[in-house]
């Protein structure tokens, strides 16, 4: 979509601090973190949000997971924990219409999230 942040993101039309890239998935900084660590993991293709997903995106959805949890690693953030999120829609925070998992690390996380 040509005006999605995301997508523009991807395209490199606007930086952002990359952490992981492939030919599938991006995962880049958050501009506005809420813990030490918080990473955006987004498939490079444009979906909006989880409601659009069909199961040819198992995979897709599988390699963003997976993805996050490599990153939080590499961060050493697996023995003490981290939380992983999808916001859908509106309603649940989500601002940027392109499905995106926050990883998010370095703290300790309050329950419920809000």
């Amino acid at each position: 979509m040509a005006d999605c942040l995301f997508c523009k993101i991807v395209r490199r039309e606007i930086p952002a601090t990359l952490v992981y890239e492939d030919e599938r998935v991006a995962a880049f900084n958050d501009i506005n973190p809420q813990a030490p660590t918080h990473v955006l993991v987004v498939p490079k293709r444009h979906i909006e949000t989880l409601n659009e997903l069909g199961t040819e995106d198992d995979r897709l959805i599988g390699e963003l997971v997976r993805r996050a949890a490599a990153i939080a690693g590499e961060r050493g953030l697996s023995a003490g924990g981290y939380r992983t999120v999808f916001n859908t829609n509106r309603d649940a925070g989500q601002t940027v219409l392109h499905i995106h998992l926050h990883l998010l690390g370095g703290r300790t996380m309050a329950w419920p999230p809000g």
